[in-house]
């Protein structure tokens, strides 16, 4: 049934048996870094190539403090303390999007409220948004309460869905209208630009993932990026057990986390960065091949970026006509070894969050069941 849709992905990585979804790319200085990091003998939270791929970090995202932790969901949850949301806040996110994002906000104590996304970006929607907070809260001492909880709605975490940019400054603007703290979820959106600027810091804070499956990866790791140097200080600090400075004693003076990066995880991923803007650049070329196959295609529709972004394209992303091609497609390819996936189950109906208050989700609703991950690894051989 969709034989010329699968030759063309087998001639797009013709020299593999099986194509898995994403897999990493290693052909700097990986290898010669390591090393550097072993023979110093810092191998854990404590050493020079963690402050070197921060300092690296800062200057390629342009982003004034970064620090680094050892996944995503440790630095999604470090930015919501960090930007004081404790329990009995509320949190506004999207359905569409990896668990990890309404988890963080449950470890806060707080919970989630999802709010719909747009047809065309696959994060959230600026009208749907607007709309949720003109009808169901009102702004008390410029903070913003939910009429139905009486619970005050603190941030807001937009996800940047598979590389591709969020509608970010109208978002930004109705944060700031409401008095909600805007946080990026860039998980996925290493090396993503929106108006040449990097997605993950326009907002007060931003994060990135380099879980095994990311564009560039330390085996794990995650960064929050922020301009704000009080929130920067209190995620360092919260991020390394709230432990007090000094030479030899370990004090410590709130509940902190064990979420630093390891000096042989940041020695890894310094050498990926190297060479993001090269893998960036090949996975470009990827998605324009597959736009234009999928052109005219009768069953499915490419997911693009839109005419300011310019997107790592993480995940190529199309959109079947109903779940029923999805899973045909899906299934089919299996049987051949490329292994394409479906989007996850939308977070409003997990068993631990089906009860947390929600828009109508009507995009979301439609299209989560017709949503295709096509394999995007990175071709480039340096």
């Amino acid at each position: 049934m969709f034989k010329a849709e699968l030759s063309f992905i087998k001639s797009l990585f013709a020299s593999k048996k099986q194509i898995p979804l994403h897999e990493p790319k290693f052909i700097g200085n990986e290898q010669d870094y390591l090393n550097e990091c072993l023979k110093s003998g810092f191998v854990s939270s404590v050493g020079e190539f963690v402050l070197k791929f921060e300092q690296a970090m800062a200057q390629y995202t342009k982003s004034k403090f970064v620090v680094a932790m050892n996944s995503g969901t440790s630095a999604l949850h470090i930015a919501l303390l960090a930007s004081g949301v404790k329990a009995n806040h509320e949190v506004i996110t999207q359905s569409l999007s990896f668990v990890a994002t309404a988890n963080a906000i449950a470890y806060t104590g707080a919970k989630p409220i999802f709010i719909d996304i747009d047809e065309k970006t696959l994060s959230l929607s600026p009208k749907a948004l607007r709309a949720f907070l003109e009808q169901n809260t009102l702004i008390k001492d410029k903070k913003c309460f939910n009429k139905n909880t009486k619970k005050r709605i603190k941030a807001c975490i937009i996800m940047h869905s598979f590389g591709l940019s969020a509608k970010i400054t109208e978002l930004k603007q109705i944060c700031d209208d409401f008095h909600i703290t805007l946080i990026e979820d860039a998980a996925e959106a290493v090396g993503s630009l929106y108006k040449n600027k990097a997605l993950g810091t326009f907002a007060r804070a931003g994060i990135y993932s380099f879980n095994g499956n990311k564009i560039i990866t330390g085996g794990c790791g995650g960064v929050l990026l922020s301009d704000d140097e009080k929130l920067a200080l209190k995620a360092r600090h919260l991020s390394t057990t709230a432990k007090i400075p000094h030479a030899y004693e370990y004090k410590h003076d709130e509940i902190g986390y064990n979420y630093r990066l390891c000096n042989i995880n940041a020695a890894l991923l310094l050498a990926q960065l190297e060479k993001l803007d090269d893998f960036v650049e090949d996975k470009r070329k990827l998605a324009k091949q597959y736009k234009a196959f999928f052109k005219d295609n009768k069953n499915f529709i490419f997911v693009d970026e839109s005419k300011d972004e310019k997107s790592n394209f993480w995940l190529n992303t199309l959109i079947a006509k109903d779940e029923h091609t999805r899973t045909a497609f899906i299934e089919e390819a299996h049987k051949e070894k490329i292994y394409l996936r479906p989007a996850w189950q939308g977070l409003h109906s997990l068993k631990m969050y089906k009860n947390c208050q929600k828009d109508e989700l009507k995009n979301t609703i439609k299209l989560i069941s017709r949503i295709v991950n096509l394999p995007s690894s990175v071709r480039y051989e340096g």
